[in-house]
């Protein structure tokens, strides 16, 4: 369960950084960006290679690899996540719905990895004959 949360994760945010790029078309902005273009720019104002930027390279597409790819040595190495992980990344998702509404299969492929996180650290628990405490 673990190593399928990991990969939810990662392929959640690979997808989400390489469609802002190409399928929303971001990349079109790299000039720009390497131009030092960003570098004078006003997030008030908010250029369209600004908010290509924030929606591509800076958004939380790539911590989300990154957390991912975290969990996924973690599972390798046969260490638990720890439970902050699940739980901020659930609170993160129902902030997101909140704020914005629930997005079609995006936030559910997130809150599945949490489910299965929070199932995986569950029974590994339970095997072990811990007392499994809600925190």
């Amino acid at each position: 369960m673990t190593r399928w949360a990991g990969w939810l994760i990662v392929a959640y945010g690979t997808a989400h950084t390489l469609a802002a790029l190409f399928a929303l078309g971001a990349a079109q902005h790299v000039a720009a960006w390497l131009s030092g273009d960003l570098w004078t720019a006003s997030l008030v104002d908010m250029t369209p290679a600004m908010s290509a930027y924030w929606l591509s390279v800076n958004s939380f597409g790539p911590p989300l690899v990154l957390l991912g790819a975290t969990v996924l040595w973690l599972h390798r190495r046969g260490i638990a996540p720890p439970p902050f992980i699940p739980w901020a990344l659930g609170a993160w998702v129902v902030v997101g719905v909140v704020l914005a509404g629930p997005g079609v299969g995006q936030d559910l492929i997130l809150v599945v990895a949490v489910g299965l996180l929070l199932a995986s650290r569950h029974r590994s628990n339970t095997r072990r004959g811990e007392t499994v405490v809600s925190s």
